[in-house]
């Protein structure tokens, strides 16, 4: 995961009810969508059976549960996630230092044990539909980096920030891209793809804006093109 060499990607959030939908939408992605993004209200309806069906598609996974528990908890969550072999999956990094390292290890451990590739923990540091003071995003990314994970989750306003700010590799995430400055919905730190790529964004997560389109297809690659045209 070489910042220098990693080109912007599209995480596809798969942010619908039912397991029908979702294969609908990975079958007509796949392979110009390469990573998909299964959260809450997915993983909730359909369980593992849609984190399989990615992965037979040749895509990666992005597990956006947010565990958010005692240490403990959290822990035994990663393992389970590490079984399923998805590439991404998220942490509330408000949990603190003891849930994060507890994490961290659990996914070392049984990715060794299991001789699989260990995911990418990313701490989520203030959603996109709160308001967020740069300084808090930095303390809690800086906090996650430091305890063990391999990038965080932020929106692209802090993402230039991070980067100045934290002198090392890691992954940035960034949710809440929408196409124009108008199209925020009920979210309230949003950029376009342009913002994200020249903020040093890593993976631009894009759901309504392709879910929603007449033509998502059509839809996706005018983002792959516009990531491409800032590269």
């Amino acid at each position: 995961m070489n910042q220098a060499a990693r080109k912007p990607e599209i995480i596809l959030a798969l942010d619908v009810d039912t397991l029908a939908r979702a294969h609908a939408f990975i079958d007509t992605m796949s392979p110009r969508v390469k990573v998909f993004k299964v959260g809450l209200q997915l993983f909730t309806q359909a369980g593992p059976a849609i984190v399989e069906y990615v992965r037979k598609k040749g895509a990666g996974v992005f597990l956006d549960l947010k565990f958010h528990d005692i240490p403990n908890t959290v822990a035994c969550a990663v393992r389970q996630a590490v079984r399923l072999q998805v590439e991404m999956m998220t942490l509330h990094a408000c949990g603190g230092a003891a849930m994060l390292k507890a994490a961290c290890a659990a996914a070392e451990e049984e990715s060794e044990k299991l001789k699989v590739k260990k995911p990418i923990l990313l701490g989520v540091t203030v959603l996109t539909s709160q308001e967020a003071a740069p300084g808090e995003v930095l303390r809690l990314a800086s906090q996650s980096l430091e305890c063990g994970l391999g990038g965080v989750v932020c929106s692209v306003r802090e993402a230039a920030l991070l980067r100045k700010e934290i002198p090392r590799q890691f992954i940035i995430v960034t949710p809440g891209i929408r196409p124009d400055a108008k199209s925020a919905d009920d979210q309230k730190r949003t950029a376009t793809v342009a913002q994200a790529v020249g903020a040093g964004s890593d993976f631009l997560v894009i759901g309504r804006p392709i879910l929603e389109a007449a033509d998502p297809l059509k839809a996706v690659d005018a983002y792959l093109k516009e990531i491409h045209r800032q590269e």
